[in-house]
């Protein structure tokens, strides 16, 4: 019987953090790796066209790196770049009201699987989009940040300058909202 070979332990995020700015860029791809489908995710619940949901990723990550010596390590990194994501897309969308954009029609897009399953599906996303798009800002946010997500309350509030109780009502009241607007 050969002895075990020892786990490596995983690195916490405090620590690629140091290792990044110790010069170590595989450090900076693993903080990425681990936490970019999760902000694409929040960029998408929060209004960003699937189009630019990856721009808007990397424009995060990017100010994320250049900032990351403010991160003081009140939340946790993913929280922290979450407020980052968020600021990315309030500029982007500031800057795209500016411009205007002509929306592809339905016939241009491509309808795969099962067309019952997808329209049934479709009109639900299409829902819940709206239901999202009708909601306050701040409850969007929250909503967002816990359901989809998985935040606690009082890493929502460190997020979004509130306290935990403003969270959870907040999160309270987009899920009444939310549950109106779908049936």
């Amino acid at each position: 019987m050969t002895p075990a070979e020892p786990v490596a332990a995983v690195p916490t995020d405090a620590a690629l953090i140091a290792a990044w700015e110790g010069g170590d860029e595989q450090a900076a791809a693993e903080l990425v790796r681990r936490h970019a489908r999760a902000l694409a995710r929040f960029l998408g619940g929060t209004g960003a066209p699937d189009m630019d949901v990856d721009d808007l990723v990397q424009e995060t990550f990017i100010r994320a790196f250049r900032a990351v010596a403010k991160f003081r390590g009140q939340c946790r990194f993913r929280t922290w770049l979450m407020t980052i994501g968020g600021n990315v897309l309030r500029d982007a969308q500031r800057r795209w009201r500016r411009s205007r954009l002509v929306p592809l029609g339905d016939d241009v897009r491509a309808a795969d699987g099962d067309p019952h399953e997808h329209a049934v599906a479709g009109e639900a996303e299409a829902r819940l989009a709206a239901g999202l798009e009708r909601l306050p800002p701040m409850q969007r946010d929250v909503f967002l940040l816990r359901a989809q997500q998985g935040l606690e309350y009082n890493e929502i509030a460190a997020a979004l300058g509130t306290t935990p109780g403003a969270a959870r009502v907040h999160y309270h009241h987009a899920v009444k909202r939310l549950k109106e607007h779908m049936t």
